[in-house]
């Protein structure tokens, strides 16, 4: 019933596609049977198409020529009736007459011949003048593969497959133009008039040049064809690149590609950086021109695209299929009151604690909206969070699971991460010759989240790229005489190590995390996640770990209801749906507030001048308030908002943002000198000497090894006024903080992980 109900929209032309479901084949087989298969899977029609899919495309497309309904409403009064509706009609009329012609012909030649019969070569002659079917056919035959069917990687795909219906999965990074696609082309014959009709299967073929019909055969004349562009038919046509998944790749190996090719439905489904399950035919693909000399045997491969599934659907998707059971676990988790916390701790639930900055991560996946001007400027909505601090505080864990939970995420490093890798490559598109673009990281992210692990290991020429995404959220390219803008509106999730592999409290966060203040202002957070030895904390993670290696799970909830990573995609979808307007008096509230942290600023400027050097005055610029703040708060302030389902913006929307704010600046000030220590922290010999073996130590940059001998670091120590003591003691002090190493003969000073600043 189903698919009779289908084929009659084919023949109406309100579908251009038959699904043909190959459960819905098997099924078929079995209820044919009476239930009880006689023969094995390996003998079934399901498996035959599997393994056989060119053909019985072909195959099955003779039978829906057979089948197909007659129209209810004709083709000529259709208002979207195109010239090969004119040109089908005006052949089915002259190949009328011409059957009456050969039929009154052949009853005349029957009377004057007192019998024979030759109706069989009138219909011979009248079926050689027909349309090839493919210019007939409206229609394109696709299969679906088994909902059991195995989903393979592209390194999995081999030769012994060719033919076959095969499932792979990865990740688009770059999609073609829509083209048109040439698969009959039309000629006509300047001799006789009669169109010629040539069949095209591959993606380069030979034009007819002489006309083979029937007349010029009659005539004894070779006609010239010409080839008509109006009665050719093309299908749209657009290639995709798909690239292996990260885990689908082996330690050490390089991601493998796979080309994808559309045709008509199947195209404009899939976007740069998009994750799908993509099905189709695995065919071999010859080389042609030049690369076909180099080549000889050898031929490229592709997967003729049947069935696109993708896996990470936008937020906008997300709302609008959520299933009755999802939208009632909403309602109750927001009826539960406290939803705020309860998702947060969704967030990445194996790991212990981090309260504050899982609540900051929740707000980055909410975001705020994109507010545009009159005049067109763009102020962002997406939220910027950079984590800094200790190795080992689970920075990286919580990246990827930020950007595994965003239905569009892409996870990157910063030593692995070119300029040309996070923005985009002018490359030489192998189909037309053409110089086209290839989007980085940040374009892939787009409309999604960025996460950029070992933040502080790029190169500065590297990290400039990220300065006009993370405010104007745009790429500008002028390369290879491509001179465009590029859309980049992801927000950035940034990890970034101290500049000597742990924290150094002795030292400001900007001399540890080693950043331009230029670039640290573009994040709305800033956190400090240091690793201090606590007894009750360490005792509390030390359960919570030994408890998800004992389950292989995380503790349940407090509140009892369990949030998976589904359900926490559908609470941020519902979320992001919502707009809350700025009432204004929260809009005073902020206003206040933004002012009462500009004094304190000032204030506290004006006090580190007068007691300490302009060194320590700029210590401060990581904290420090300008009018990004004030855009911080709003975007903070509307993503709770978001996330509490209110239609508008209210004053503990604001509380909460500023908490948030102070409390990372809290974890930023906890644990930098005041005036009086940092005055103290110089006149310390230990601080003093471990300057003077950082500047002995950029000096000898050169060297491959960071290492300075002892008696050259001693004499610099006694040149500067200290003692042997002095330097046993530093010495003793940064080797605890496993800065520096010292050998058993104590004439090497070896520098840990100096090599990666």
């Amino acid at each position: 019933r189903r698919y009779a109900v289908l084929l009659q929209r084919v023949a109406d032309r309100t579908s251009d596609t038959v699904a043909v479901r190959l459960d819905d084949v098997r099924a078929f087989e079995m209820q044919a049977s009476g239930g009880h298969v006689p023969f094995t899977f390996a003998a079934s029609l399901a498996y035959r198409i599997e393994h056989n899919t060119k053909c019985y495309v072909e195959l099955f497309s003779r039978a829906i020529d057979a089948l197909l309904p007659e129209p209810q409403q004709s083709a000529m009064h259709d208002a979207s009736a195109d010239v090969l509706d004119v040109l089908f009609q005006a052949r089915r009329d002259r190949d009328r007459r011409d059957a009456s012609a050969a039929a009154a012909a052949a009853e005349a030649e029957a009377e004057s011949t007192a019998g024979g019969n030759t109706n069989g070569a009138a219909a011979e002659s009248f079926q050689a003048e027909s349309f090839p079917a493919e210019l007939t056919r409206r229609y394109t035959v696709h299969f679906v593969p088994r909902a059991a069917a195995r989903v393979q990687a592209v390194r999995e795909v081999g030769a012994r497959q060719i033919g076959q219906l095969v499932t792979v999965r990865g990740i688009v990074t770059r999609v073609s133009d829509v083209r048109p696609a040439m698969v009959v082309a039309a000629y006509l014959c300047d001799a006789c008039g009669s169109e010629v009709f040539q069949q095209v299967k591959a993606r380069q073929f030979t034009p007819l040049a002489q006309c083979a019909s029937a007349q010029c055969a009659a005539n004894g004349r070779r006609g010239k064809l010409h080839r008509q562009t109006r009665g050719s038919r093309f299908v749209r046509f657009q290639e995709v690149r798909l690239q292996e998944m990260a885990d689908q790749v082996p330690m050490g190996d390089i991601p493998r590609t796979l080309t994808v090719h559309c045709y008509e439905a199947a195209v404009r489904r899939l976007g740069p950086g998009d994750v799908a399950h993509v099905a189709g035919v695995f065919l071999p693909q010859p080389y042609t021109g030049l690369r076909a000399l180099r080549a000889g045997l050898l031929a490229d491969t592709l997967v003729e695209a049947h069935h696109v599934q993708p896996l990470k659907r936008r937020y906008e998707q997300l709302a609008r299929t959520a299933s009755a059971a999802e939208y009632m676990a909403l309602a109750a988790l927001q009826r539960g009151g406290d939803a705020y916390a309860r998702v947060a701790r969704a967030i990445a639930p194996e790991i212990f604690g981090h309260d504050d900055v899982k609540k900051a991560l929740l707000l980055l996946m909410v975001g705020a909206a994109t507010r545009r001007t009159r005049d067109g400027m763009a102020i962002r909505g997406d939220i910027n969070v950079c984590l800094m601090g200790d190795p080992g505080v689970a920075k990286s864990q919580l990246l990827r699971f930020v950007a595994k939970a965003a239905p569009r995420g892409v996870y990157t490093t910063g030593r692995g991460s070119s300029g040309v890798g996070l923005t985009a490559a002018v490359l030489r598109d192998a189909a037309t010759g053409e110089m086209v673009l290839e989007g980085g990281a940040l374009v892939l992210a787009d409309n999604g989240i960025c996460a950029i692990d070992e933040f502080d290991k790029m190169d500065d020429a590297d990290r400039t790229a990220i300065h006009e995404v993370m405010e104007q959220q745009t790429i500008s390219i002028a390369k290879a005489g491509i001179t465009t803008t590029l859309n980049a509106r992801c927000s950035v999730l940034a990890a970034a190590n101290p500049a000597r592999s742990r924290y150094n409290p002795r030292l400001t966060p900007e001399e540890n995390i080693n950043l331009p203040a230029a670039l640290l202002s573009r994040f709305d957070v800033l956190f400090l996640m240091l690793d201090r030895p606590s007894r009750d904390a360490d005792l509390q993670l030390a359960r919570h770990v030994a408890h998800v290696h004992a389950h292989g799970a995380h503790p349940p909830p407090e509140g009892g209801l369990d949030i998976d990573v589904g359900l926490l995609r559908h609470f941020v979808a519902a979320a992001r749906a919502r707009n809350p307007v700025l009432p204004r008096a929260v809009a005073e509230y902020v206003v206040g507030a933004y002012v009462q942290l500009r004094q304190a600023q000032h204030s506290h400027n004006a006090g580190v001048a007068a007691g300490a050097s302009a060194a320590a005055h700029s210590r401060s610029a990581i904290a420090a308030t300008t009018p990004r703040t004030l855009l911080a708060i709003l975007r903070l302030a509307h993503a709770h908002a978001r996330v509490r389902a209110a239609a508008a913006v209210a004053v503990e929307d604001v509380d909460e943002a500023l908490r948030l704010m102070d409390a990372a600046h809290v974890t930023l000030a906890a644990h930098r000198p005041s005036a009086d220590a940092d005055r103290a922290a110089r006149a310390d010999p230990v601080s003093a000497v471990f300057a003077i073996m950082t500047r002995q130590l950029a000096a000898n940059s050169a060297e491959a090894v960071p290492q300075l001998a002892y008696a050259d670091v001693l004499a610099r120590v006694r040149d500067a006024g200290f003692s042997e003591a002095d330097l046993a003691r530093c010495l003793d002090q940064y080797e605890n903080f496993n800065v520096l190493q010292v050998n058993l003969t104590r004439t090497r000073i070896t520098f840990v992980n100096a090599g990666r600043e």
